[in-house]
């Protein structure tokens, strides 16, 4: 995926979750839309260079979004909404192995108790539900999910499991949005019960996957396996 223009600046303050006041390269002084619900640990602190798009449309109360982090010299998507547009691009490209020989690719579709799957994969004789979650935390030397308590996130954990009790395949598929390369786990000190129902539902068949992105200024794209254990 190419990103539109970037505009570097640097990060004044992030705040009410979804705002950031920058600074501009030239000077100026704006706020920007952050897409992303998250705690941010780690991906974001005061002075970071940061990258920003823009977009003029009159129905946008902000005209910019935040869409990259530096941090120690690494590059971090912390736009979540990216993660869902580079799977799709790495399954439709084969990146994603494991995801192949699907005749149907659907997005967004209602599933489960009054939730939507990120991605339906379908072919005459079966259905594949892909639930996607961005991975931007660090800790220590490995990468980790999640970054804040998500009962959401246990939530789609359930109804994947409940996919595969209905004779479906079930996918967990993790996207790394920084240029790190470390590996990945579970942040179970953050959120004990999403590491717990995680446990339960991949011993019922609920698969795991992890891959990697890679990331500059131009573009981002989902670049290979991650090996993950429990």
């Amino acid at each position: 995926m190419n990103f539109d223009k970037l505009y570097k600046g640097r990060l004044i303050k992030r705040y009410k979750r979804f705002l950031a006041d920058i600074i501009l390269e030239n000077g100026e002084e704006i706020t920007a839309h952050v897409p992303n619900s998250g705690a941010m640990t780690s991906c974001i602190e005061p002075n970071c260079e940061v990258w920003v798009t823009f977009h003029d449309n009159p129905k946008r109360k902000l005209k910019y979004t935040l869409e990259l982090t530096k941090m120690n010299e690494n590059l971090i998507c912390t736009n979540t909404t990216v993660a869902n547009k580079i799977a799709i691009e790495a399954i439709k490209n084969g990146t994603i192995k494991e995801l192949q020989n699907y005749t149907s690719l659907k997005p967004e579709q209602k599933y489960g108790k009054n939730s939507r799957i990120d991605i339906l994969l379908e072919n005459e004789n079966k259905k594949c539900y892909v639930e996607i979650k961005s991975v931007t935390l660090k800790i220590d030397e490995m990468l980790a999910f999640p970054d804040a308590i998500t009962s959401r996130g246990t939530k789609h954990l359930i109804e994947l499991s409940d996919m595969v009790k209905e004779g479906h395949r079930a996918v967990m598929l993790y996207v790394i949005q920084r240029t790190d390369q470390l590996p990945f786990r579970l942040a179970e000190e953050i959120d004990k019960k999403y590491a717990q129902t995680f446990k339960e539902v991949t011993k019922n068949a609920v698969e795991v996957l992890v891959y990697q992105s890679n990331i500059n200024l131009e573009k981002i794209e989902i670049e290979k396996r991650v090996d993950f254990q429990l």
